[in-house]
C-alpha cells in the first residue's frame, strides 16, 4: 500500500516538471519586437490611414519600396479572419 502511494507521487512529481519544463521552453520562445525607431514611427503614421498605429494589410501594400526597407517585417502569427 505505502509503496502504490510512494509510486503515485513520483508519476505526480514526474507530470509536474515535465509541464513546468514545457512552458518554460514556451516562453522562453515569445520574443518581443524591439520599440520602432522615430523614422519608423514616422513612416506608420504616414501610411496608417485608419489611425490604430498599426498598419494592416491594406496600408502595407501602399508603402513604397523605400519606406518598406526601412521597417521591420509585419509580426508572424494567427491570421485574422
Amino acid at each position: 500500500m505505502q509503496q502504490k502511494k510512494n509510486m503515485k507521487k513520483y508519476i505526480l512529481l514526474a507530470l509536474a516538471l515535465a509541464l513546468v519544463s514545457v512552458l518554460s521552453v514556451v516562453a522562453a520562445e515569445k520574443k518581443e519586437r524591439p520599440p520602432l525607431t522615430d523614422e519608423q514611427k514616422a513612416i506608420v503614421a504616414k501610411y496608417d490611414t485608419n489611425k490604430d498605429g498599426k498598419l494592416d494589410k491594406e496600408e502595407r501594400a501602399k508603402i513604397t519600396p523605400e519606406d518598406a526597407a526601412k521597417l521591420p517585417p509585419p509580426p508572424a502569427g494567427k491570421k485574422k479572419q
